[in-house]
């Protein structure tokens, strides 16, 4: 393509899309509304400015990065600022939003392929990512040690391009005179954006996959109609109540839903036939816990009979018949002999040895 002069509406629109994104970078309020209507408002500024360069046919893949002028040069970064700016918004639909970056980003590693802007480890990078998009990584294997490695040395890359493009940067009105050195300050831009593209493709394979994983699970039915204070519908009337306990027809089979036999006749779930209106009619004034179903009394009567309580302590007292004058002679006789053995023998007069 011949060198030419830009359109000013072209540069100009180019100039102000660039410093707001440089803008929206170090802005603390990303969470706020009025940040997301500027990331917009600049994507905006960015797709008129595709929308100019299409409408020039600035680029085309039969063209080599000698037949690109030195002014043209910026305008093959605007998929990948579109891409990075889409990252940051936020919409109802973050994974469609996250696929049009994605091809934005493509198309941007695409074009700088078609020109071989592409140096040979990212060549190798994106040769990886064309094979297998959905599960590209930047480290191969899952080891700790070897992605630590690869972040390290990638950052190293990066703050050494940062660097540079930093240098032709602050040098720029000098090297004005220079289309060699301006054309070097730009190479040095779109290889620093190459080299952030390939972490965000890194980045969005992640997110993707999460997403697509969350969209994929079962949701939960939300049930229609006004909840009461316990989150259940007092529309649906026939299975609405005030009790906190399962229902009846749940109890009876065991806490178990759905049908007892398949379509073919077989039982699918263990069941119990029995008489269920009796069932039914004894659990109405159930109470809402085990009832004891004898007394104390005739527990311990149970326990005696069956010679569970251990008997001890002194003899009960034998009341004597009067009338057996022989038995009453033999309890008199005890009596004396136990008196007259406590009188000889003193409480406490067993053991004198010990005495001082």
């Amino acid at each position: 393509m011949d060198q030419r002069e830009q359109p000013q509406t072209l540069k100009s629109v180019f100039t102000d899309a660039k410093r707001e994104k440089i803008a929206l970078e170090t802005r603390p309020d990303s969470n706020s509304d009025a940040y997301r209507s500027d990331v917009n408002a600049t994507i905006a500024k960015f797709e008129e400015c595709q929308r100019l360069a299409a409408a020039l046919s600035m680029f085309s893949s039969n063209e080599l990065l000698e037949d690109i002028s030195t002014n043209d040069l910026p305008y093959l970064t605007l998929d990948y600022h579109i891409a990075e700016l889409l990252q940051r918004s936020y919409t109802t639909d973050r994974e469609a939003t996250l696929q049009r970056a994605l091809g934005l980003y493509e198309k941007y590693l695409a074009r700088l392929d078609d020109y071989e802007l592409l140096n040979k480890s990212n060549k190798k990078l994106y040769e990886r990512y064309v094979s297998n998009p959905s599960s590209f990584s930047l480290t191969q294997t899952n080891d700790a040690a070897t992605r630590r490695d690869v972040k390290i040395t990638r950052f190293r890359e990066e703050k050494e391009l940062k660097a540079k493009l930093e240098y032709y940067t602050e040098n720029q009105q000098k090297l004005q005179s220079d289309d060699d050195d301006i054309r070097d300050l730009y190479l040095a831009e779109i290889n620093l954006y190459t080299h952030q593209t390939f972490q965000s493709l890194d980045l969005l394979a992640q997110e993707l996959t999460m997403l697509s994983t969350i969209r994929k699970m079962p949701s939960r039915p939300e049930p229609s109609g006004e909840l009461d204070n316990r989150g259940r519908n007092k529309d649906n009337k026939e299975n609405y109540s005030e009790r906190l306990d399962p229902p009846m027809s749940q109890l009876l089979k065991g806490g178990k839903f759905g049908p007892i036999l398949s379509k073919d006749g077989k039982p699918v779930q263990p069941f119990t036939i029995i008489d269920r209106r009796t069932q039914l009619r004894d659990g109405v004034f159930r109470s809402g816990h085990n009832l004891p179903t004898m007394t104390i009394e005739e527990y311990l009567e149970e326990e005696h009979r069956r010679g569970n309580v251990l008997k001890g302590g002194e003899p009960e007292p034998v009341e004597v018949d009067e009338d057996d004058l022989e038995k009453a002679d033999e309890e008199t006789m005890k009596a004396r002999a136990w008196d007259e053995f406590t009188e000889a023998n003193p409480k406490g007069s067993g053991n004198t040895l010990n005495r001082g």
